[in-house]
């Protein structure tokens, strides 16, 4: 998994963030592949600032809270991982300190997957969607959503500058249950 912020002994809260995002190599960034839509936004700062790669842009919403981020996939896939890049030194009350991720098929049955509450954080914040069960280490779906309930000082608008979503890696070779890497092995995996 990716490095975890540093999470206090109440569960669901995450202090501050990293300034570096690190992922592991089993993991791969999901986010192209999906149509993204937010509930509302400020004229300049809309859907595309959250994935441009530029830590200067943010998204910023307009309008009442809840504020929704909606991340729709052609087909299902497999989340593992949602990293966020906030910074409360910088946006103060626009910085989300409560934040709802949910998944489902579509608008019409979304669950609540993770709910966690940031306290001041700035960087990279890295949210887990594996469950309480140990095998449960992805969340399968077609839409995610990722809901901004409240804001640190009771801000009203949510500032937002990357987010990235994770899925596990899929196998190279269909029905193989191990991954081989050399030439050698892959040559001869299967039998005729």
């Amino acid at each position: 998994m990716a490095t975890e912020s540093s999470e206090s002994e109440e569960e669901g809260k995450i202090r501050g963030g990293n300034d570096k995002l690190t992922v592991d190599d089993d993991l791969r960034e999901m986010g192209k592949n999906a149509a993204w839509s937010v509930s509302s936004c400020k004229p300049g700062n809309g859907v595309n600032t959250l994935r441009d790669d530029n830590l200067e842009t943010y998204w910023q919403s307009d309008g009442l809270q809840p504020h929704l981020i909606n991340i729709q996939f052609q087909k299902k896939v497999r989340l593992q991982l949602v990293a966020l890049y906030v910074d409360f030194k910088l946006d103060e009350s626009y910085t989300p300190s409560k934040i709802s991720v949910r998944a489902g098929d579509g608008f019409h049955n979304l669950k609540e997957v993770k709910s966690v509450e940031l306290v001041k954080p700035s960087g990279w914040v890295c949210i887990s969607l594996s469950g309480t069960d140990p095998r449960e280490t992805f969340v399968n779906t077609f839409m995610l959503q990722i809901a901004m309930l409240s804001n640190h000082l009771n801000g009203r608008d949510t500032h937002i500058r990357q987010i990235k979503v994770y899925g596990p890696r899929p196998n190279p070779i269909p029905r193989q249950p191990f991954q081989f890497t050399s030439t050698e092995f892959i040559t001869y995996s299967t039998l005729r």
